[in-house]
């Protein structure tokens, strides 16, 4: 099966914990064997940008961050985002390949599987620092038990998605449903686009 929805859940819970440092994952290769598919290759891809943007978003959170510094990490979270959401369509080129002809009949999905995993790469996150937080020692006992709720409501939300995605995915091959490869069409990284960039360009030599 080309996707697994719980198999890919774990690979972002490992690798959240490799990325930060934890001390029982060792080797990011055992993370990604030979041999593994495409879609695991991308959906890291993907989790990887997510992972990125979080902290580069924390950075611009920072007290006392300079202008310079805002600037810069803004630049970097829009290329982050770019990225990001071409391994999203990269994610639904892929299986739009795997399952094959889709009957026409089918009820239309809005949301595609690729934009269901990076929901799960963003739950993935979310229930790692909740952890963190339930657990922090300089917190109070009502910060640690605020998380813990807030990190049952996380798991329970990262259940019923993977669920989702699985189900999806079978209707999906056996012709029940079909979803369709969407475009985000981002305009503000495109300087014919966003007229905050070709507004400063000089005019054309007719």
């Amino acid at each position: 099966m080309i996707l697994d929805a719980n198999e890919i859940a774990r690979l972002q819970d490992r690798t959240t914990q490799l990325w930060h440092g934890a001390q029982d994952i060792l080797d990011e290769n055992s993370l990604n064997p030979a041999g593994s598919s495409q879609l695991l290759e991308v959906a890291l891809g993907n989790h990887r940008a997510n992972f990125d943007l979080w902290h580069e978003e924390d950075k611009a959170r920072e007290p006392g961050a300079s202008d310079a510094v805002i600037a810069e990490v803004k630049h970097s979270i829009d290329r982050l985002n770019q990225h990001r959401n071409d391994l999203i369509e990269a994610m639904d080129r892929l299986l739009l390949e795997a399952a094959g002809h889709q009957s026409p009949e089918a009820p239309l999905h809005s949301e595609t599987p690729g934009l269901i995993l990076d929901r799960l790469s963003i739950l993935a996150l979310k229930i790692f620092h909740t952890e963190e937080e339930a657990h922090r020692e300089s917190a109070s006992e009502a910060h640690r038990e605020k998380n813990r709720v807030r990190l049952a409501l996380l798991k329970e939300q990262r259940d019923d998605l993977v669920v989702c995605l699985d189900a999806l995915w079978a209707d999906v091959l056996t012709q029940r449903r079909r979803f369709k490869l969407y475009r985000q069409m981002k305009m503000y990284n495109d300087p014919d686009l966003n007229p905050a960039i070709y507004k400063h360009r000089p005019n054309p030599v007719s």
